[in-house]
């Protein structure tokens, strides 16, 4: 093979990976690392404001462990806010007991959450984090009740709840 045809080749390779390295690195990222929020801090501000689980789960797109917050069995009136940045994010209304192991509602809160695409299970999840801080809240499923059939499925220590004043 002529040497010429080899340096196109070796050329569209790189120029290729060049393009694709950035888009992957985003598909893995989560949410408050693509894009810009109201509420920001630099990553050593988050750690001293959140505990190590809520840091792992909010800025690191991580997951609790199912059954593990106490949120799950929470009925009381209220509303449920970010850890993050204190966010009104979900109604009690809208929540529901999903059998998943995760505080499960069927809507959100009105312009409180933005929607992502993450890949970190090797397929697409639709995640939902808070639209104003970026913190990774879960992901939203399409098998929820009426009248949404959505199911957002949510860290607890993702949330702070507040319960209704009397």
């Amino acid at each position: 093979m002529p040497v010429d045809r080899l340096n196109r080749r070796a050329a569209l390779g790189w120029l290729c990976a060049g393009i694709a390295l950035p888009v992957l690195a985003a598909c893995g990222s989560p949410a408050s690392a693509q894009q810009n929020f109201r509420i920001r801090y630099s990553e050593e501000e988050w750690r001293r404001r959140l505990t190590p689980e809520q840091f792992r789960v909010l800025r690191q797109a991580g997951t609790e462990r199912p059954y593990s917050s106490p949120l799950n069995d929470e009925r009381r009136n209220g509303t449920y806010h970010c850890a993050g940045c204190d966010t009104a994010v979900y109604s009690s209304r809208t929540k529901y007991n999903s059998r998943t192991g995760w505080p499960s509602f069927y809507r959100e809160v009105p312009r409180s959450v933005g929607y992502s695409t993450d890949y970190h299970l090797g397929y697409p999840r639709r995640e939902v984090h808070c639209g104003t801080c970026g913190g990774h809240l879960g992901h939203v499923f399409d098998d929820g009740p009426p009248p949404t059939g959505k199911r957002h499925c949510i860290n607890g220590v993702a949330l702070v709840f507040r319960p209704a004043e009397a």
